[in-house]
């Protein structure tokens, strides 16, 4: 390999041409070093054509750069050739001129201008990330007297991390202090860095809920309802979110703990449980945020015991993708779990698949939470809706509001209805504690959804008719067929009556539907309440049937002849609550009673004839009540508008004077996570006679289910968590519409018409990067770092000079960078059209073989590279991105230079001290600028800290070394650039400072396993760490700084090879663009190969031998022979 080597840092260079060597004839024969190391010792000649190209006339400055003679001798090419050696010296001393010795914190006006709006720019995403388009907080705190049990003989008899984790029971003071266990087992499993006593609130509730309620009734007692023994895991706060294997550590000892818990009821010295009962086989799991990815990957682990587990809820828990990519294990193990869950339920046979009897509840916090993307918490692509789903806080009736990470583990809206899920899926009866799996689907549907959802099942087609309604027959309270029903002020007669609505007939399925609305509660009682709605057949008058066959009749015929019974059935069990909607309403949650909805298809009340609405109020109140049958072609509106001209434009409707009381608009263009709306709407005028009610606007999606609600509409933030980018596609192609509908309540008495308008929110929009692409913020940067160092090298190995960082920079800004960006723009363009292509059809294989019958043809991670989007409507995000990536690098640049020059300033006031004369002045300059340590501390210090990375401590804490000695590296090669002006010493300042830049780029990718390892050696947790000791991962970055603490610059290539330098570099910057978010651990092993690469021509400057290796350490320069080594000055 031939090349051209550069003097280091200590030869006093100061730009002139050297007096060539005389030749001795009588000397022996040199080695290949000392040879090369003559050779530097002249001038380098400079090819024209590649100067020419390098630095362009408009690039240089105009008291550096001549215009090109245009005499004839000029044109002709007859210069002589000293003439055409001098023009070659005078080139090379303006470009040395130009950038050798030019100071680091210079910046072109382009560069800061680019810099300038980078940090507007990321201003302006933060500012809307923190203040545009929140949700409202109305979470409660819930209070609480709790009492933990430790379980100390859960020792390392049972599990191999009993002196790290703990398990403990919960107990309530005042109701349940007993350590023995009693009922049905629930372990509660933290997140990341979370506490055991995280299970308070939720354990809280089912204590209080169970001896104040379930108790007391004797239903659910007979229904398998009973006690709750609360269990919870105390992972002393381990970081399960940044490490792989501490997570497989945890489901490890999650299933031992699930061992050990069964086992306590088997033990009639541990258990007081009814000995008439079966034991448990089976423990339900809550997981908060990564402890519900602990929960499923302990059905992966070889300890699992097989349905131990049937029933898992999470909280606010990232499970469609890792939160972070930084940790390969964490990657990996996100992988593996994932396609074990999808390949369970893509099997064809119940009998093949593992879970089949496992529900999964994912339940979301939605925008507030800003420490996992709520998009992550989707179950779409690994479980069918047979077996789970994911629901968004803000849909689950009575709460009606988003809640961030932490509020989801006490917030009294949530724990709640948990807790009532939990006892409604209990039947202490079967082993496995809980009822089958179809039963439990319907009882966490009935607590979390809304009840609106296309797939919410009625219970009025299944009931039995329980209700006797007499009427009069000459009754006139019996509305037209086909109008509208509207009370007001109920209970004004003073007595209960009844309003019958004929039910038309049935028609085209799907065209008719029934909807109810009012402010009273709806009731099943026989005593007391406000308001019962009915659906009723008449009843033939037999002989001998009795009115006891009912269990509530009501008689309003008082005993007058030629009167109807109507046996009915009572509706309340499908009672929808809504959020009250007042002039005086501010948010869904006031704490105001909410609404009562129905809403029926007319096919579900094919069997019944009438709908009796009974007044039971004996005064009047101000209770309403609004009821309708209304066709779909009027309440159902499909906007076609386009995307961009709706992001243009926006989008106007109108709901007309005559309007059903629901009405419904349908937004194809209306999907994606990352755009944020504002709807405006125009004031409901109701002219004479008072309103009922103020509009009201649920914004909704299918799949998941997430439902957001706006009380009093004049103005709504319409965000939505749809399709999310990097989100997997769904497990099994769906014919459910991903899109945002608008759903109006609006109070039809109100003769007047409703103009409403949608427009893009362009800084709400941009606050929904930050959640979606936080790690391409770390991604991009990268990519600008590695273009530079690519320029840096092509012009040093050109013309020996190595500029400085933010020369590099502006030359970047100008060529590379936009083509670059361009390139990635249809890439990104075409990545999204393949992406929302359909999937192929399942290949058939060679000759018509088909292949396996449950394989998918479904690519889970089509969506992983470069932007991740499904819409190519975003390809303005890469050149976004990049922009912010430059001034990142700028910040982090001149920051790295602040640092240094401030770190040096010490340095510098102890050799003014001690330059007291002049002779002490000139002795001082004439010492070496790297005063080397000895060869064998160097080369002991270099091993033993490679001896500790494959044994004890993790590569990631030997890069941080590394960081800062590179940093010391940086101080002393500064101090002597200014010192010592020469261009040797500002190359290698250059060429430290941009290594220095680069290593601080992938140190983000390190710190959260480091993270990991210090947390561990806090808690005395001092078994080896499991992962992360490869030395082969960090050994290039030591012997990289090592050499560069000797001051030796790396030799410059004249030969082709300095291509490989070029790729490398280029590799790495498109591979950090495409592959950087989704795998981030890999651009730290890329940086890692491109620092063996520098070490290699770092040793192709010296003798391939022990000496030359001992040189490398040492920085030793001395080439001639004399064996002398510097001393330390």
């Amino acid at each position: 390999m031939r090349r051209k080597p550069s003097s280091s840092a200590d030869e006093d260079n100061d730009g002139s041409t050297p007096e060539p060597p005389q030749p001795n004839h009588d000397e022996k024969k040199k080695t290949f070093s000392t040879a090369k190391y003559d050779v530097a010792r002249h001038s380098d000649t400079l090819d024209r054509r590649k100067v020419e190209k390098a630095l362009s006339p408009n690039q240089l400055t105009p008291d550096t750069w001549t215009p090109p003679s245009k005499s004839p001798s000029s044109r002709k090419g007859s210069q002589s050739p000293p003439a055409r050696q001098a023009d070659d010296r005078m080139l090379n001393a303006r470009i040395r001129h130009r950038f050798g010795t030019r100071s680091p914190w210079s910046c072109s006006l382009f560069a800061l201008t680019a810099t300038l709006s980078a940090v507007l720019l990321m201003l302006f995403i933060l500012h809307s990330f923190m203040t545009r388009q929140l949700d409202s907080k109305g979470c409660d705190m819930y209070y609480t007297r709790s009492l933990f049990f430790n379980f100390a003989d859960f020792d390392t008899e049972h599990t191999r991390f009993a002196s790290k984790y703990s398990l403990h029971l919960y107990r309530e003071i005042g109701f349940d202090e007993d350590p023995q266990v009693k009922g049905v087992p629930v372990l509660f499993i933290p997140g990341n860095a979370g506490s055991y006593r995280q299970a308070r609130s939720l354990a809280s509730e089912t204590v209080q809920y169970y001896y104040n309620t379930v108790q007391q009734d004797k239903a659910a007692l007979e229904a398998g309802a009973t006690s709750i023994d609360f269990f919870s895991v105390d992972f002393n706060e381990d970081f399960t979110a940044f490490h792989g294997q501490t997570l497989l550590d945890q489901a490890e000892y999650l299933n031992d703990a699930v061992a050990y818990i069964l086992s306590l009821y088997h033990d009639p010295r541990r258990s007081q449980r009814d000995p008439g009962l079966p034991d448990p086989s089976s423990v339900i799991l809550i997981g908060h945020s990564m402890g519900g990815i602990a929960a499923r990957t302990m059905l992966t682990m070889p300890n699992y015991q097989s349905n131990s587990v049937n029933t898992i809820i999470t909280i606010s828990a990232p499970h469609a993708r890792s939160p972070v990519s930084v940790d390969a294990d964490l990657v990996r193990t996100y992988q593996r779990i994932n396609d074990h869950w999808r390949e369970a339920y893509s099997q064809k046979w119940a009998s093949d698949n593992p879970l089949w009897h496992v529900t999964l509840i994912s339940i979301a916090g939605g925008t507030l939470d800003t420490t996992v993307p709520s998009d992550y918490a989707s179950l779409n692509s690994l479980v069918p809706s047979t077996h789970g789903f994911t629901v968004f806080t803000s849909s689950i009736p009575g709460m009606w509001t988003g809640a961030d990470h932490i509020q989801t583990t006490w917030c009294v809206q949530l724990v709640r209805p948990i807790a009532r899920s939990i006892f409604e899926a209990l039947n202490v009866h079967r082993p496995s504690q809980t009822k089958p799996r179809a039963e439990r689907m319907r009882a966490f549907k009935k607590w979390y959804l809304a009840g609106l959802e296309d797939t919410a099942e009625k219970t009025l087609p299944y009931k039995e008719p329980s209700t006797l309604l007499t009427l009069e027959d000459q009754s006139n309270s019996i509305n037209p067929a086909g109008k509208r029903f509207v009370l007001r002020n109920l209970g004004r007669s003073g007595k209960p009556k009844a309003y019958v609505l004929p039910i038309p007939p049935q028609g085209i399925p799907g065209q008719k539907k029934f909807t109810f609305l009012s402010n009273l509660p709806l009731e099943e009682s026989k005593e007391g309440g406000h308001l019962d709605v009915l659906f009723c057949s008449v009843l033939p008058l037999q002989p001998g049937h009795s009115a006891a066959l009912f269990s509530m009749d009501i008689d309003l015929s008082e005993g007058r002849a030629g009167s109807t019974r109507l046996a009915c059935k009572n509706a309340t069990s499908d009672r929808i609550p809504l959020p009250a909607s007042y002039r005086t309403s501010v948010y869904p949650f006031d704490k105001i009673p909410p609404f009562s909805y129905l809403q029926y298809d007319l096919e579900d009340l094919a069997e019944h004839q009438f709908v009796a609405m009974v007044d039971k109020a004996s005064e009047s109140n101000h209770g309403w009540a609004v009821a309708e049958f209304s066709d779909n072609s009027e309440s159902v509106v499909h906007v076609k508008t386009g995307l961009q001209r709706l992001l243009a434009f926006g989008t106007r409707f109108k709901l007309p004077a005559e309007r059903p009381l629901v009405t419904r608009f349908e937004i194809p263009a209306l999907h994606s996570s990352l755009l944020a709306f504002k709807l405006r709407m125009g004031k409901q005028a109701c002219g004479d006679e008072a309103e009922l009610f103020t509009p009201l606007l649920r914004q909704y999606l299918s799949e998941p289910y997430e439902s957001r609600f706006f009380v009093n509409v004049k103005e709504a933030n319409i965000s939505l968590h749809g399709i999310a980018p990097f989100m997997p596609p769904p497990l099994r192609s769906q014919a459910i519409s991903n899109w945002v509908t608008l759903q109006f309540w609006t109070d039809p008495t109100c003769d007047s018409s409703i103009d409403v308008s949608l427009q893009v929110d362009i800084s709400g929009s941009m606050g929904k990067l930050v959640m979606r692409y936080r790690t391409a913020f770390a991604a991009f940067p990268l990519l600008i770092v590695a273009l530079v160092l690519r320029k840096q090298f092509n012009l040093y190995d050109e013309n020996g000079v190595f500029m400085t960082f933010m020369e590099s920079m502006d030359f970047c800004l100008r060529t590379s960078l936009p083509s670059l960006f361009v390139a990635l723009i249809f890439l990104a363009i075409s990545l999204a059209i393949s992406s929302a292509a359909a999937p192929s059809a399942p290949s058939t294989g060679w000759l018509g073989w088909s292949s396996n019958a449950t394989e998918s043809a479904v690519d889970y991670t089509k969506n992983d590279l470069l932007l991740g989007s499904q819409d190519p409507f975003f390809w303005f995000l890469v050149p976004m991105f990049g922009l912010l990536g430059v001034g990142f690098c700028i910040i982090i640049n001149y920051a790295a230079l602040a640092v240094i020059s401030l770190l040096q300033i010490p340095l510098r006031m102890s050799a003014v001290q001690r330059a007291g004369t002049k002779r002490e002045t000139a002795r001082r300059t004439s010492l070496p600028a790297f005063s080397a340590t000895s060869p064998k501390r160097r080369i002991i210090t270099a091993s033993v800290l490679l001896i500790l990375v494959s044994t004890v401590i993790p590569y990631q804490f030997a890069y941080l070394v590394a960081c800062i000695v590179q940093v010391a590296t940086c101080i002393r090669a500064l101090r002597h650039a200014r010192e010592n002006r020469s261009e040797a010493n500002h190359n290698f300042y250059n060429y430290a400072h941009s290594i220095l830049i680069l290593m601080l780029c992938v140190l983000p990718v390190n710190i959260p396993v480091l993270v990991v390892w210090i947390h561990n050696l806090a808690v005395h947790w001092l078994t080896p760490f499991s992962s992360h000791h490869n030395v082969l991962s960090i050994m290039p970055f030591i012997l990289l700084v090592e050499t560069l603490t000797g001051g030796k610059m790396i030799p410059r290539i004249t030969t082709r090879l300095t291509y490989v330098t070029n790729i490398l570099f280029f590799f790495l910057a498109v591979y950090a663009a495409v592959y950087g978010v989704t795998y981030a651990y890999r651009l730290y092993h890329l940086v890692n190969c491109v620092a063996a690469w520098l070490v290699m021509l770092h040793f192709s400057g010296n003798d391939i031998s022990l000496s030359g290796l001992t040189n490398i350490l040492v920085g030793n320069n001395n080439e001639d022979g004399d064996g002398d080594v510097k001393k330390r000055p």
